[in-house]
């Protein structure tokens, strides 16, 4: 028997002798280990026995069970904590074509309720929140700093304001659309709760703008037929509507793509054509709650006699439930899309 000692916990154990020059997992603290080689087995086993005779060491059968670490292609059980066994019951572990194992919360309410209780969650009503009152807030601070300068700056004061909030901006709102492609993305590995934003390494706000340009680019590609006849013809008549709706019905899966592979080659007409073709059915009703809710968010919510924080406030909530759907979409027909992702 091999006597070790894990450096991250101190857990001390024994492992058999097979294991020598393995890796292997501690099993208090799951850290990865790497168990030395032994020169002369049989004598370091003696030697190690007597040591534990010496030093009075007991060790329990669960130190014994110390599994290697699996290759690829195999797979080991592994001992299951009671906490682990409990969390269990009201989750449902999945895999993802890479492997990884990804927890989802069992759906306790109907689907039609539970779709729309998405940005229920702490992090997601704090988002809500920040994205009602910080514009808010921001116009009221800049209205006063306009206020404070225009007796020194005269008639250039509103120009030269553009330029001092165009940043905050231009930062604030590539970040809403950017926790929006996170809505989707989470979505997609079976999420049912908004969840908040990991930052690991600091906030590169270079990354941020270039991720928002992709997700503008997903817009952009639905519906630059339209863009572009209205620049050259300056009508809004039949034809026009019909390649702003051909737009409309490919803008889901398009915006779907540009989240999931994070690249602008998976924005190519003929891969977003082929995707709606393979789930054309399912899409069909998605794309209907889409318009159902977008055509609430347009032409309905700004009829409403309420307070313009509020329509604000339900705009943004259901935009994300919006980008539930869409992220949800890839998890219920990920294996029909077969995106390899």
């Amino acid at each position: 028997m091999i006597r070790f000692s894990c450096k991250n916990c101190g857990r001390r154990f024994k492992v058999s002798e097979i294991h020598a020059g393995k890796k292997g997992r501690c099993p208090k603290c799951r850290n990865v280990l790497i168990f030395p080689k032994l020169q002369n087995s049989s004598c370091a086993s003696k030697q190690g026995v007597s040591e534990d005779k010496q030093k009075g060491l007991k060790y329990s059968a669960y130190d014994l069970s110390l599994l290697d670490v699996p290759k690829t292609g195999e797979t080991h059980e592994q001992p299951v904590d009671k906490s682990d066994q409990a969390s269990e019951q009201t989750e449902k572990i999945a895999k993802n074509s890479d492997g990884h194992k990804e927890s989802v919360t069992a759906r306790k309410l109907p689907w039609p309720i539970d779709i729309l209780l998405y940005p229920t969650s702490a992090s997601g009503m704090i988002h809500i929140a920040v994205f009602v009152f910080v514009p808010l807030f921001a116009s009221f601070l800049f209205g006063l700093l306009a206020s404070f300068l225009s007796p020194f700056l005269l008639w250039g004061t509103g120009y030269i304001m553009r330029y001092l909030t165009a940043p905050f901006y231009v930062v604030f709102y590539s970040y809403v659309l950017y926790y929006i492609a996170h809505c989707v993305f989470e979505s997609s590995k079976g999420h049912r709760r908004a969840s908040d934003i990991s930052i690991s390494g600091g906030f590169d706000i270079g990354e941020l703008i270039s991720e928002v340009i992709l997700l503008l680019g997903c817009f952009a590609i639905c519906f630059w037929p339209a863009a572009i006849y209205y620049a050259f013809t300056h009508k809004t008549d039949l034809r026009f509507w019909l390649l702003s709706g051909c737009g409309t019905f490919f803008l889901p899966m398009s915006f779907l793509r540009g989240v999931m592979f994070d690249s602008f080659d998976a924005l190519n007409p003929i891969l977003i054509t082929w995707s709606i073709l393979r789930t054309f059915l399912p899409y069909c009703g998605l794309f209907l709650f889409f318009l159902a809710v977008g055509g609430f968010i347009a032409a309905v919510l700004p009829r409403l006699p309420l307070w313009g924080f509020l329509t604000q406030g339900i705009k943004i909530y259901l935009v994300f439930v919006l980008a539930h759907r869409v992220g949800w979409f890839y998890w219920w027909h990920k294996d029909k899309l077969d995106w390899g992702i």
